[in-house]
């Protein structure tokens, strides 16, 4: 069992952290020095269980070999040219991303906040160019508590007061609306509206899956109503639920999907829109841009990932090691220790019962026995770990959950 305390050299770095960088984050006491798979250590020696994958980034697990050996062999070669001009990973990548989403074309970013930042340029100049809205009206509809990254316009339409708080004057342009409730949907979609920008299961939220028939009516409606469904599966999607993207549990194709986090297989921040032509084809050279966009090693990584998923084993590992991972937490809410589970395939937001503490302690003490997850909004705890996660070592994370809920 991990110690609690944290040890000297774990304290001695930890320190130095809080003392040279800004206190945006307030990670567990532990300092990662390698990780394999679904395992990481310490700089102690210690061994933990990585519950968590990085949000999602790290769906393909740590040092994946296929993806650090495309990395390598990139770095050989070029990293970098900028989009001054052409490299020959480019048009690859996004033709076998472009084919990966059934779409006709890919605008590759970096992190998951440019690409929705992008997905926002992009639906308001469809609006103006395609749609015919007055200049500077164009609306878009999102949910309330969403999570979409943390840019000023991001920020600007979330209800988080944590990640919204003391960071305006705000973008103006959105209308909130409740997660999963189409009739509120409905009625605020006008003639200025460009887009519904959603997440199809919301991470930061809690692994909140939305009513089933509500994504087939929000792709309903929109059609309707000639506006963009843009479907952020930043999180949710490459393999994570059981599908390639989480859209397709429910049969539905948005416009837009806005992609991040495992498309770079946790090894370089990629991210990407990918839509088609009657879509993205209204940028035109200059009107957006990234220096690091579509770099060469990014597109090598990508396209790597774009194969593995290709095969579809991550998907059928998501879906049965998923099932087995919910039934497990459904029999741990039938003790009362466990309030509400929620999610897809290898996702789960798990609510704990306040009497046995916050999220974060729970994540604590779930640190201590070499298990780590990360809380979010109060007493709930995430799990996502790796695909590549053998299902005897998910049972003995999960068999760590219930000794520290003594059940």
């Amino acid at each position: 069992m991990t110690s609690v305390t944290p040890d000297h050299a774990t304290q001695d770095y930890i320190g130095a952290s809080d003392a040279h960088s800004a206190h945006n984050y307030h990670p567990l006491p532990v300092v990662v020095a390698t990780g394999d798979g679904a395992w990481l250590t310490d700089v102690e020696g210690r061994r933990y269980l990585d519950m968590l994958a990085g949000y999602s980034a790290l769906n393909f697990g740590h040092g994946n070999r296929r993806l650090v050996d495309a990395a390598k062999a990139q770095l050989e070669r070029v990293t970098l040219t900028s989009r001054a001009f052409h490299h020959d990973r480019f048009a690859d990548f996004c033709t076998q991303l472009a084919e990966l989403c059934g779409k006709d074309m890919v605008l590759p970013m970096n992190t998951g906040a440019e690409a929705v930042e992008t997905a926002v340029k992009t639906a308001r100049k469809w609006g103006y160019r395609v749609k015919g809205v007055p200049d500077g009206r164009a609306r878009i509809v999102v949910a309330s508590d969403n999570f979409h990254g943390r840019t000023t316009t991001i920020v600007s339409f979330s209800t988080d007061p944590e990640a919204r708080a003391d960071f305006g004057p705000y973008t103006p342009g959105f209308d909130i609306v409740p997660y999963g409730d189409l009739d509120a949907l409905r009625a605020a979609v006008t003639d200025e509206t460009v887009a519904v920008l959603l997440e199809p299961i919301q991470g930061e939220a809690g692994v909140l899956v939305p009513p089933a028939g509500y994504l087939p009516g929000v792709r309903e409606l929109t059609r309707e109503r000639g506006v963009l469904f843009i479907a952020d599966e930043i999180q949710s999607g490459l393999g994570r639920t059981g599908r390639t993207f989480a859209c397709e549990h429910e049969g539905v194709v948005p416009d837009v999907y806005v992609l991040g986090k495992a498309l770079g297989g946790g090894v370089v921040p990629v991210s990407a829109v990918v839509a088609d032509r009657d879509v993205l084809g209204v940028f035109r050279p200059g009107e957006h841009g990234s220096t690091f966009g579509g770099n060469p090693l990014a597109c090598a990584v990508g396209l790597e990932v774009i194969a593995m998923l290709r095969g579809g084993e991550f998907q059928r590992r998501a879906t049965e090691l998923g099932e087995h991972l919910h039934a497990e937490l459904g029999v741990l809410a039938g003790t009362g220790k466990v309030t509400e589970v929620r999610g897809r395939g290898l996702w789960a937001g798990v609510d704990i019962d306040p009497a046995y503490g916050t999220g974060r302690e729970i994540s604590e003490k779930l640190m201590a026995r070499g298990v780590l997850v990360k809380d979010t909004h109060g007493s709930t705890i995430r799990i996502a770990p790796p695909l590549v996660i053998g299902k005897e070592d998910l049972d003995w994370g999960l068999d760590q959950l219930r000794a520290v809920l003594g059940a």
